[in-house]
């Protein structure tokens, strides 16, 4: 079985803004098996507003914009991309969230003006699916990765991401390219972060940096 930072043997080569960064990965990582529970596909949860307050966050009838930060988050299993889903921490039902659609045909959820006429958003969310992470808030103080999870309804742990969890799978997260040893939730979205977790057999490429 391996563990988390188990040979640790393998370098690739990941684009970033800066240039070429090595980031070791394992050699060999098998496939992470199915979960009995807990499992990919993550969608979207269908009661955002009691999740954020899980989360310990209050939700709010507009976006703020007095600390506004992008953290950007990306979620591999065996290789392959786990969509971050568009409107965590929005209630997509209320009639005063907008909603449209990217050139991709992904929907996307926001532009509360006016406001809603009850608590409709998490100052903690996702506008679309394309893994970024929006601090919109009247309070000046980073956010966790541990909150956008709990938002998102999915387990996030020292061991675990959603029902994937060592030792018997090999869980990796990478801040900003680097190997990152300590609890996951606990990781600020800072601006311009990115989190990249790994789950079985790692893509070919980590990003270290978010997409331009």
């Amino acid at each position: 079985m391996l563990t988390l930072f188990a040979s640790l043997g393998v370098v690739l080569a990941v684009a970033g803004c800066g240039g070429a960064q090595t980031v070791a990965i394992p050699e060999d990582v098998p496939p992470a098996p199915t979960p009995a529970s807990g499992g990919i596909p993550w969608p979207a949860p269908p009661n955002p507003l009691e999740l954020t307050r899980d989360a310990g966050l209050t939700p709010e009838t507009h976006e703020f914009f007095d600390y506004h930060v992008h953290a950007h988050l990306d979620v591999f299993v065996n290789a392959q991309p786990v969509p971050v889903p568009p409107g965590l921490g929005i209630d997509i039902e209320n009639p005063a969230v907008r909603h449209g659609r990217l050139e991709d045909g992904t929907d996307s959820y926001g532009g509360i003006d006016p406001p809603c006429s009850k608590p409709c958003i998490s100052p903690l969310h996702t506008h679309d699916q394309t893994g970024v992470v929006h601090t919109e808030s009247a309070q000046s103080s980073p956010n966790r990765l541990g909150q956008l999870f709990t938002e998102w309804d999915v387990r996030l742990n020292a061991d675990c991401v959603g029902g994937y969890c060592r030792p018997g799978t090999s869980v990796l997260v990478y801040v900003d390219g680097e190997l990152y040893e300590g609890d996951p939730a606990e990781i600020e979205l800072t601006d311009g972060k990115e989190v990249a977790i790994v789950i079985g057999t790692p893509p070919a490429q980590i990003p270290s940096s978010p997409p331009v």
